[in-house]
Parts: structure tokens; C-alpha cells; sequence
């Protein structure tokens, strides 16, 4: 069987909502956000730009995506196409340790299920960056995973393999000092259970069709194996294992 990253193998079956949290999750995000037209949004780890494109349809607002995954950016640039947005979103490959772009360039940074990739050196370079292109007052939108069970080795090593990435979660209040530590004057968050392979969470997220849809090309031949394994692990065991989203405003 071939290993294939979790999200990457998610998004060949037809899953849309690739983060933790789902529309729930992101949605709050957005909320947090009082965006306008002349919002100037950054989407770190945009993948296919699903939150992009919603953006830009509810708001008109400019948004520049970025990835390293230049697979995922053509399926962006698709999308974007598809929707007729091309005016609103502008796509690039980019390192989010090594933004391109000059201080104070962003109204809100918005950077969902990446931080949780990074080891801790990597998430403090990344929020300083966010930090540095942020205006003052600007806002960071971040959606990640968490837990608030203590002796999670086990589990997370039990992720690790079931998803074929090294991720590095954080309990909840760690995030919290990630984000103070690089500067970030208030934070708040929500969290609650995951919802990326749980049924309600697959209905809710991709609606009924979609959600068929995922399920049918889950259970053909060439893909039954990861996908029981996935489902498997995020309904039983990993169950202790919550979404995160949290708001984090920069110093006026």
C-alpha cells in the first residue's frame, strides 16, 4: 500500500475541508475577522483555497495565497477560476518561515492545520512572521489540533503513523504562549471534537453527496486500507484529540 500524507490522501477522494475543525472551526475564524472590501487577507497554507474562495465570495476582498505544495496550487488556481474570482485571489508558492512580503502588508493572516506540521522552532519562526507582515492591530486566524489529556505520547505517535506526517499538537494553553510569546497583545480560542472523518463532521463539512462521494472512493480497492485505518483511528482513539481555533490580535 502506498503511504500517502493524510490530507493529500483526503483530497484525492473529494474532501473539500481539509482542517481539524471543519466549517465549524473556520467559520468562527471568519467571524473573528470583520472583514470589509479593502481587507487585505493572507491565507498561509492555502492548499486548494477552499476558505480563500469563501472569503472572497462573502466579502470582495483582496487575498493572496500561499503554499509550497505547487500540485495544490495549480488546484487552487482551478478553483479560482471556476469560481470566477480571479480578481480577488492572487495565488504563489511561498515559505511561511520566509513570508516575501513587507511589514505591516496584512489586515488578517489566516493559517489553518499547518502549524501543528512544524516542530517548536519552526511554529516560533512562523508566528513571528505572521507577526512582522500583521498591521497593527491586525488579527491572526489559526486552526490546529489539540488535547487536554495529559501522557498523549502514545496517541500522537498513533497519529503520526495513521497520518504519515511527524505533527506536533499542542495542549491548549501552549498555543496560547506560542502566539503571546511572539507579541500577540490578546488571545482568544475555541476548541471542540475533530470532525474531519467522523460521519456527522463528513456531512456537515461536504454535505450528504460530498460526503457519499468520500466515503464510495474510500472503499475502493486501491484506497480501503488507509481509509479504514483513518477512520478508524479519528472514531475511537482519537477521539481525545480536539480542534483548536484560535484569534490572536497584534498591538495597535
Amino acid at each position: 500500500m502506498k503511504k500517502e500524507v493524510g490530507h493529500n490522501f483526503l483530497a484525492k477522494l473529494g474532501k473539500k475541508r481539509l482542517r481539524p475543525g471543519g466549517v465549524v472551526a473556520t467559520n468562527w475564524l471568519i467571524q473573528q475577522a470583520n472583514l470589509v472590501k479593502d481587507s487585505q487577507v493572507l491565507e498561509v497554507a492555502c492548499n486548494m483555497c477552499t476558505t480563500s474562495i469563501q472569503l472572497a465570495q462573502q466579502y470582495q476582498c483582496q487575498i493572496t495565497g500561499i503554499d509550497m505544495d505547487a500540485r495544490a496550487l495549480e488546484k487552487a488556481k482551478q478553483n479560482i477560476r471556476d469560481a470566477n474570482l480571479e480578481a480577488f485571489i492572487q495565488v504563489q508558492q511561498a515559505n511561511a518561515m520566509k513570508l516575501p512580503f513587507e511589514n505591516e502588508s496584512f489586515d488578517v493572516i489566516i493559517n489553518e492545520a499547518m502549524l501543528t506540521m512544524l516542530n517548536p522552532t519552526a511554529k516560533s519562526k512562523a508566528v513571528a512572521e505572521y507577526y512582522r507582515v500583521l498591521k497593527p492591530g491586525g488579527l491572526l486566524l489559526t486552526h490546529d489540533i489539540t488535547f487536554t489529556k495529559e501522557h498523549m505520547t502514545e496517541l500522537l505517535a498513533d497519529l503520526r503513523q495513521t497520518i504519515h506526517i511527524q505533527v506536533e499538537p499542542l495542549p491548549r494553553t501552549q498555543w496560547e504562549q506560542l502566539f503571546y510569546g511572539a507579541g500577540f497583545a490578546k488571545v482568544s480560542h475555541i476548541s471542540g471534537a475533530m470532525s474531519l472523518m467522523k460521519p456527522t463532521g463528513l456531512i456537515r463539512d461536504e454535505g450528504l453527496i460530498g460526503a457519499i462521494r468520500i466515503v464510495r472512493n474510500g472503499l475502493k480497492k486501491e484506497n480501503r486500507t488507509q481509509f479504514k485505518k483513518m477512520f478508524s483511528f479519528f472514531n475511537t482513539s482519537g477521539k481525545d484529540l480536539q480542534y483548536i481555533a484560535v484569534c490572536s490580535r497584534k498591538n495597535d
